[in-house]
């Protein structure tokens, strides 16, 4: 699955599109939300967060196929974004777009737009969650932090003995149950550090039928072209209807609705000759809105081919190219409002990111999950990296030597 670089971009699951078609027409039993002016924009800037990160990736992953939830990690570092301060919680306003925002607004446009999503189209399953697993015996979170994430993100709270091993299988079926089955273990093969003290996980499930379904007949063997100019074998799904689509000198997207029409997967497909990464690069949520407003309806003969991936990825690297180094930074990291801490006691260790998609002649079943490891520093005075030191006499104040050490050698 490496080198197959599949097409198929973007799994929209943030933004409601209604798709037309010369099939019968879905029945609406729900009418959507109008989202508000605060949440629209929480939206836009998941979007944009979720096209940057998915750009920065891609520079180290061009060779191979990548898919990741915005929605998941926007969410989780949205709860660890309630416990940071100082340019900590400047960083993290900016890396995640919500300049312009209050805490308060930020949070209650999450609780809106997961609840909005969760009942939004009852031929599609969709589901969201989230939780907070805390070290007992330790330091103990603010119960301010808790509060907030349990009310605006309906986080299932647990202190636990994090001494026990048993405890990274219980985050895993936790992940499990929450992403039916498709996400097993999230902290896979991973032991807890003497110094973790908190997890935060997010999990998303989507399951949705086309609106209209490939007929499995007519699927067929066929060729899938890599950059390279080698072919691999595939199944190509086929079927010929009214579909929204879009064209320009770049690329030929398309746009497949789910149950009602209130979701949808858009395919942007290169011309040939044109890079894919250079398609990538122009994902941003100016240019995303523009295509999107010209898609028109036109009877067509659409070929997909069916595809299942699974794909994992730390995400710290990225998340720190894109400008959140301090919040993983010993030290340096604010976290006061997590924890009754001094700055730069408590920083993130980790941000893994897990997702899994099947696309079939039925529809997609697609999850993800997000788990943030926070860090505390080792209790007392511990030199443990390059240090300044003084030899002196203390009653006249008198340096006798001064040094840096950056290597402790001792032979």
């Amino acid at each position: 699955m490496k080198n197959l670089k599949i097409y198929l971009m973007i799994l929209i699951l943030c933004i409601p599109f209604i798709q037309c078609s010369n099939h019968s027409t879905p029945t609406k039993h729900k009418t959507p939300v109008d989202l508000t002016t605060v949440e629209k924009n929480l939206v836009e800037s998941d979007n944009k967060f979720g096209l940057k990160l998915f750009r920065e990736i891609n520079q180290t992953q061009k060779d191979s196929n990548i898919i990741i939830s915005p929605l998941s990690v926007s969410v989780c570092l949205g709860m660890v974004y309630n416990g940071a301060d100082g340019k900590t919680k400047e960083d993290m306003q900016k890396i995640l777009e919500l300049e312009g925002l209050n805490i308060e607004e930020v949070n209650q446009s999450y609780q809106h737009i997961m609840e909005l999503l969760s009942g939004l189209d009852p031929e599609v399953q969709f589901q969201i969650a989230n939780s907070i697993w805390y070290r007992l015996n330790d330091l103990i979170p603010k119960e301010e932090f808790l509060s907030v994430c349990q009310k605006y993100f309906d986080a299932l709270i647990k202190g636990m003995n994090f001494d026990d091993p048993g405890i990274i299988d219980s985050i895993n079926l936790w992940v499990e149950e929450n992403t039916n089955g498709k996400i097993k273990e999230i902290w896979e093969g991973k032991e807890i550090s003497s110094q973790t003290i908190m997890f935060l996980v997010n999990a998303i499930y989507f399951k949705g039928a086309w609106t209209y379904q490939f007929d499995k007949n007519k699927t067929k063997d066929d060729l899938f072209y890599i950059s390279d100019g080698s072919t691999k074998p595939c199944k190509m799904m086929e079927q010929r209807g009214f579909f929204k689509n879009f064209g320009n000198n770049t690329f030929w997207a398309l746009d497949l609705p789910y149950g009602d029409g209130n979701y949808s997967m858009t395919i942007f497909l290169p011309h040939w000759g044109t890079d894919i990464d250079s398609l990538i690069a122009e994902f941003s949520q100016d240019n995303l809105n523009q295509w999107l407003s010209s898609f028109k309806n036109d009877s067509l003969n659409i070929y997909l081919p069916r595809f299942k991936l699974e794909y994992e990825k730390l995400l710290n690297e990225e998340l720190k190219s894109l400008g959140m180094q301090i919040a993983f930074t010993p030290g340096a990291a604010d976290f006061t409002k997590m924890y009754y801490i001094l700055p730069g006691q408590v920083w993130i260790d980790t941000v893994l990111h897990k997702t899994f998609i099947e696309v079939d002649e039925k529809g997609t079943e697609a999850a993800a999950a997000t788990i943030v490891e926070m860090i505390k520093g080792p209790s007392g005075f511990r030199v443990d990296h390059p240090f300044i030191f003084m030899i002196r006499e203390k009653s006249s104040q008198t340096i006798l030597f001064i040094g840096k050490i950056l290597d402790p050698t001792y032979d």
